[in-house]
């Protein structure tokens, strides 16, 4: 199992596990369909990357780190297929990306949620995440929590 960086050959993947993983908890957004229709241009091309876990050439993970302003960048559209669920691959993501982020010298990194992902917001906060006040205008029907991690 590796890490990988995007490539313009997993767009399909990031799309079809992210989608996959709206249609189970909740339904895609517009905001949704754009972002995941075009990661290159929403994602990558602002600043952002994508990471992907590779299990024998097969994608069973994925997650962003999309730029919302200089040094703060939201991680999100993370998914892993069932199959790998259950392995804390969703752990090994979330470490890669927060030492990415450090390496980068971002100043912290924001997640949306939503209260019911328990299991996620426990991950959350296991990384040092911290519930902070959300907008009104988020962009998530769906969300219902934020959190912040400081890096520096």
């Amino acid at each position: 199992m590796e890490i990988v960086s995007y490539a313009q050959k997993y767009a399909e993947d990031f799309k079809n596990l992210n989608i996959a993983w709206l249609e189970k908890y909740f339904w895609v957004e517009p905001h949704d369909k754009d972002v995941l229709g075009n990661p290159k241009k929403y994602i990558i091309a602002p600043g952002g990357t994508i990471f992907f876990v590779k299990e024998d050439e097969e994608i069973i993970a994925t997650v962003a780190l999309m730029k919302m302003e200089d040094d703060i960048f939201e991680l999100t559209k993370m998914a892993v297929t069932p199959a790998a669920q259950g392995k804390k691959i969703g752990q090994q993501l979330m470490e890669h990306s927060i030492d990415f982020a450090k390496q980068k010298k971002w100043k912290k990194l924001i997640i949306y949620s939503n209260r019911k992902l328990e299991n996620a917001i426990y991950i959350y906060k296991k990384y040092g995440f911290k519930e902070i006040p959300i907008e009104e205008n988020n962009p998530y029907s769906r969300g219902d929590i934020k959190m912040e991690l400081k890096l520096s």
